[in-house]
């Protein structure tokens, strides 16, 4: 009896070899589905979120209270002193989110099971098996951290969150970027969102304009400068000083 002969098809390997990881990468997110947004539940899987400050949001609307949502849809938030908010965002509701990409992070189980380039810089900052491993561990990093509103705030826990997941293929993550990231791409809420984030803002510039004048409109984009300068020069030319 001749030995049997196995076609081609037959013969094909039923284990993923260094040429499929990308399809790995992608079978494995097939079996994390996201649950549906749901801003009235406070549900934001996998998403920036954004949300007005006090005070500060009525001066410079640009400025504002940012946290990140596990794979479930609980949103978590740096906002006081070795504290991490969990389900309960500070500030108020969610108005602006974005829901980032799983795909485009890297989850490596060794140093050899990176999907990103940056292989030894991303094992040195801290990594990550899943989405929620990586916000894990950034919050217990940030639950012995000291609040402060210039030097170490929410936006820096985000930015800690994807440089653990190693977002984008880039371990780059600040301040500065993301808040770019959630202003310029972020999605508003709703109509009321968007009326109670710069409602205040307008009228503290038209009273101040009535009762003070021009000088105040001087003064308010001079804040506005001021605070900006800050953060660039503190994220990109005095990086200690953002290190939290």
């Amino acid at each position: 009896m001749s030995p049997r002969k196995f076609s081609p098809m037959e013969l094909k390997p039923t284990f993923f070899g260094a040429e499929d990881t990308n399809s790995a990468g992608r079978i494995r997110h097939d079996l994390w589905p996201l649950g549906e947004i749901n801003p009235k539940k406070a549900k934001f899987p996998c998403c920036l979120v954004w949300t007005p400050l006090p005070v500060v949001s009525w001066l410079a609307p640009f400025i504002g209270h940012v946290g990140i949502g596990r794979e479930d849809g609980v949103v978590l938030d740096f906002s006081g002193s070795n504290f991490v908010n969990i389900d309960d965002f500070a500030f108020g509701a969610v108005a602006r989110y974005l829901q980032l990409d799983r795909e485009q992070c890297c989850f490596p189980r060794n140093l050899a099971g990176h999907t990103c380039k940056q292989h030894y810089k991303h094992s040195e900052f801290g990594t990550g098996i899943t989405w929620d491993d990586a916000i894990l561990t950034s919050m217990r990093h940030f639950e012995h951290k000291s609040y402060n509103l210039f030097t170490c705030n929410c936006h820096l826990f985000v930015a800690n969150c994807l440089n653990r997941l190693c977002y984008g293929g880039t371990t780059g993550w600040n301040m500065v970027n993301v808040a770019g990231l959630v202003l310029l791409k972020g999605r508003w809420v709703d109509t009321l969102s968007i009326i109670r984030s710069f409602l205040p803002f307008v009228l503290v510039l038209c009273l101040g304009m009535l009762i003070v004048g021009w000088a105040f409109l001087i003064g308010l984009l001079s804040f506005s400068l001021l605070l900006v300068a800050w953060f660039l020069l503190g994220t990109y030319c005095f990086k200690n000083l953002m290190e939290c």
